[in-house]
């Protein structure tokens, strides 16, 4: 009896320091920080989300107020501030404006990836960006504005329109369910001028889906080179959520950028 009890402190010693292990392996890594664009929301990561934590990778997938770039940005950087360690700043569309508009002197910004987004210059704005090259489809497909008291106009894709604009790689059940759940936009947001772009000094990685109806293919291809991306990979006919129908692509990209810039 004496022995098996001994046995089973042993193993259970044993296991708890695996997991101590664990833990520690994970804490050396940088914490991912995953936002959100336009017409989307938190849980559009959530295949990506399960793809890093299966590898260790600390996550959070960051609730973007969608109101101003700067106001985005600021309050981005206070969760950056908040993170401990190191972090590596994913970008989807909008978002991608908010990871740009981080101050490129920040040393816990280890990488920039931009996952179907944009990386605008400073001066140029999200608006002006989406029509710089054609196919894009977005505007026919929003729905009136909802008026808001301070001025502002919040913008929302029409629902019975989200799947074939938005998402049309995506199951259609799960399509209908971001539809549902899509959160607005302020129309001010996609004419605000950007800032300094931090891609100027934080290396950047980049991917997006040739068939991409929100933004144009060619318009994400162009913003990568400029922005000197490490990498930029094309997903054959994805749409403009990529993270969410080829969440093994954009993982292993993120882990790539990790990798390449926290060792």
């Amino acid at each position: 009896m004496t022995h098996f009890k001994s046995g089973l402190l042993t193993t259970a010693i044993a296991t708890l320091g695996l997991a101590f292990g664990a833990a520690a392996f994970a804490a050396e890594k940088p914490t991912v920080l995953l936002v959100h664009g336009a017409f989307a929301e938190s849980s559009s990561w959530n295949a990506v989300v399960a793809e890093l934590q299966e590898q260790d990778y600390p996550v959070i997938a960051v609730a973007n107020p969608l109101r101003s770039v700067k106001s985005d940005a600021a309050y981005l950087a206070d969760v950056v501030a908040n993170t401990k360690g190191p972090v590596i700043l994913v970008g989807h569309s909008y978002g991608g404006s908010v990871i740009s508009n981080q101050a490129a002197d920040q040393e816990k910004i280890k990488a920039l990836v931009y996952v179907a987004a944009f990386a605008p210059e400073q001066g140029e704005n999200i608006a002006e960006l989406s029509g710089r090259y054609p196919g894009g489809t977005l505007g026919p497909t929003l729905a009136a504005p909802v008026l808001l008291k301070d001025g502002n106009k919040d913008l929302y894709i029409q629902q019975d329109k989200f799947a074939a604009q938005f998402a049309a790689d995506v199951p259609a059940a799960e399509a209908a369910l971001m539809a549902a759940t899509q959160r607005p936009v302020t129309e001010a947001a996609l004419h605000e001028a950007s800032g300094n772009p931090a891609w100027k000094k934080i290396p950047s990685w980049a991917i997006y889906g040739t068939a991409d109806k929100n933004i144009p293919a060619a318009a994400m291809k162009f913003m990568a080179e400029r922005a000197g991306a490490k990498k930029i990979v094309e997903v054959k006919n994805a749409s403009h959520v990529v993270m969410t129908s080829n969440p093994e692509q954009v993982a292993k990209l993120i882990v790539e950028a990790a990798q390449a810039t926290t060792k």
